[in-house]
């Protein structure tokens, strides 16, 4: 019989991949946890509706004879947002929902617990030569990234207390086709040609494509070092803001516009119009150290940096 693999947040952009990346293996019986019912539904996955987390609504019969859970739903950052609903809200979903479905796996004699955090759970900037690492402390900087880490925190301590595995993997950007937000408005900029004054950045970042992401995943899912263990991921490749849109360019078929301006300048602006945070992103560095992923379980990224742009570009060329 197949292993049982539980994928929460299964209609969002990490859950729809994963359930596909899960379901293309044929190695697991694969139950895909939706808030809301799929346009497409893949055919190998069974789809079920997910109750209240945090009041215990999701059954003891939903997760019978599961192994692994993998816990990709969460709630994510939302453009003007109240600030201090907004913190209340996180803890809502991302701590209190995460924990009570790992105390329900518990009962329910589920093996292990792959849960989907972030690097902001490191911070959100790293020094020069010096890429975040397993090891280093926590240092959230947003209540999102505060979320995380109390919900890492309370399945430590749960694991601790229960004998659950837990397995705890905190991504950068992610990219893929499907990408929203900045990234997709980054590749709609480079497609209609406009400059982009990024010119004098010279950063480097880290990011994850999405084969990228979900190939790590399924290894977290059933290899025996994974247990009781944290993880950073990503491409294994840094890359500077300007050379990103040389990268997106390219993949377009079009001509990267890239104006001088100077970092100070892009940094006051950013300020001024109370969007400091993105200039930050766009040109501070966050590279990440995957050399614990590849000792450890001995994975490589199965994707180039090159072909996880194209693909994403590709997904967003899509009707």
């Amino acid at each position: 019989m197949k292993p049982r693999i539980l994928v929460t947040g299964a209609s969002g952009f990490v859950g729809q991949a994963l359930v596909a990346h899960l379901v293309g293996l044929d190695a697991n019986e694969v139950i895909a946890m939706v808030r809301a019912s799929p346009a497409h539904r893949l055919a190998g996955a069974r789809y079920v509706a997910a109750g209240d987390m945090t009041a215990g609504g999701l059954g003891a019969a939903m997760l019978e004879g599961v192994e692994v859970i993998v816990h990709a739903a969460a709630r994510v950052h939302v453009l003007n947002d109240d600030k201090t609903k907004s913190a209340i809200e996180f803890d809502r979903v991302n701590v209190t929902a995460t924990l009570e479905l790992a105390r329900q796996a518990v009962a329910a004699g589920v093996r292990r617990f792959v849960f989907l955090s972030s690097i902001g759970v490191n911070g959100v900037q790293t020094d020069v030569g010096k890429p975040f690492t397993e090891a280093d402390p926590p240092n959230p900087h947003n209540p999102y990234a505060d979320s995380k880490l109390k919900a890492e925190q309370g399945l430590l301590l749960l694991s601790e207390q229960s004998g659950l595995e837990v397995v705890i993997i905190r991504p950068p950007l992610v990219y893929g086709p499907g990408v929203r937000a900045n990234f997709a408005a980054l590749m709609r900029a480079v497609q209609r040609g406009w400059p982009l004054p990024l010119a004098c950045v010279h950063n480097l970042r880290s990011m994850v494509a999405m084969d990228n992401l979900v190939s790590f995943i399924a290894t977290c899912v059933d290899h025996p070092q994974a247990a009781n263990t944290t993880f950073l991921v990503s491409d294994g490749r840094d890359i500077s803001s300007p050379d990103l849109v040389r990268g997106l360019a390219q993949a377009l078929g079009v001509a990267a516009r890239l104006v001088p301006v100077p970092v100070s300048t892009l940094q006051f602006v950013g300020r001024a119009l109370g969007r400091g945070d993105v200039i930050q992103r766009v040109c501070g560095n966050l590279r990440v150290d995957i050399s614990k992923a590849r000792r450890v379980l001995a994975w490589q990224p199965p994707v180039s940096m090159d072909e996880g742009l194209r693909r994403a570009v590709a997904g967003m060329r899509r009707p």
